[in-house]
């Protein structure tokens, strides 16, 4: 049997699009599967504010299981991050709306912190899923970028009526070339020989900075890290 949390997820699913991820919402999942609202409760303390985030994560797990079956080994790195982040897309498809409601509810000044994290998970996610090997400041830098990217292709997303969301894969591709054009330009400055002097002292103080310290996944066996192409 589907454990309780997934089911009000489900059920909240069908009354989203109506009354949006509110105590509505959240109400009528308990009624519609008959479960108590002190188990409720206990599994979602916020009541649909935490509802509303189990059902972001659910998709980002859904993202990485299927980062893990797959074989990217014959992709560049920009055409990896791509494809991560459109399939993230792909896999809500179905539900539009309730991610409609959800951009809504996480621009509110109470919650603009928890939609802020979820969208930094989901980027970790993609990182993760990609086999990313930072431990110092590349870390912090790559999943705030792609945050930024995330961020502006979901809006462009949820307003696109191109078939097949052409114009938002189109988007994406854009924004992606963007940071690659970053990357390159960064490392031409790095690389130059007059100003390594100068950022000597700032790359050190950059150095000493450290991904936080993760638990090993176990449901994440392997990685990309080393196998096929990493060029841009």
């Amino acid at each position: 049997m589907t454990d309780p949390s997934n089911r009000l997820i489900d059920a909240a699913l069908d009354h989203v699009p109506f009354d949006g991820w509110s105590e509505v919402t959240f109400k009528a999942a308990m009624q519609d599967t008959e479960i108590d609202e002190a188990t409720a409760r206990a599994l979602f303390p916020r009541g649909p504010v935490d509802l509303a985030l189990a059902f972001h994560r659910r998709g980002d797990e859904a993202l990485r299981e299927l980062l893990r079956t797959t074989d990217l080994s014959e992709m560049r790195i920009r055409e990896r991050i791509t494809f991560a982040v459109r399939k993230r897309l792909e896999l809500i498809e179905d539900h539009k709306e309730a991610v409609r409601r959800g951009s809504t509810l996480f621009a509110l000044p109470p919650y603009a912190a928890d939609g802020a994290r979820a969208v930094w998970e989901t980027c970790d996610a993609i990182w993760d899923g990609l086999g990313d090997p930072s431990d110092d400041i590349n870390w912090y830098t790559k999943r705030g970028t792609l945050s930024g990217v995330c961020s502006a292709t979901v809006l462009y997303w949820l307003g696109d009526q191109s078939e097949g969301h052409a114009a938002t894969w189109a988007f994406l591709d854009r924004r992606i070339e963007n940071v690659m054009q970053f990357e390159k330009l960064k490392k031409q400055v790095n690389d130059n020989k007059l100003l390594k002097p100068f950022l000597a002292g700032p790359n050190w103080l950059l150095s000493q900075v450290k991904a936080p310290a993760k638990m090993p996944r176990v449901d994440l066996p392997g990685s990309w890290t080393g196998r096929g192409r990493t060029d841009t």
